[in-house]
């Protein structure tokens, strides 16, 4: 039987798109991106759910950019994992 990991992040622009998830030893990384350079500097939520077949460790969300990217942690806090760009 399969768990719902639900995380909710805060981007610091718009343009953001979800690709996936992947694991890293037992952190569950969820992939995002914003490619161009033209973004509306507007604070954006993206809420994603996953089936996954064991509890993660820790969750980690990585931001792809044009200039490289970033991870950031995420945080449980009542079932869902929440974290921000920082």
């Amino acid at each position: 039987m399969g768990l719902k990991i639900v995380l909710e992040v805060t981007f610091r622009m718009g343009g953001v798109s979800f690709r996936g998830h992947r694991w890293e030893g037992n952190a569950l990384v969820f992939e995002f991106e914003r490619i161009g350079d033209a973004f509306i500097q507007v604070l954006s939520t993206r809420k994603v759910e996953v089936d996954v077949e064991k509890m993660p460790e820790k969750v980690l969300v990585e931001l792809k950019t044009k200039d490289g990217g970033k991870v950031f942690e995420a945080f449980e806090r009542d079932g869902t994992y929440l974290a921000a760009e920082p």
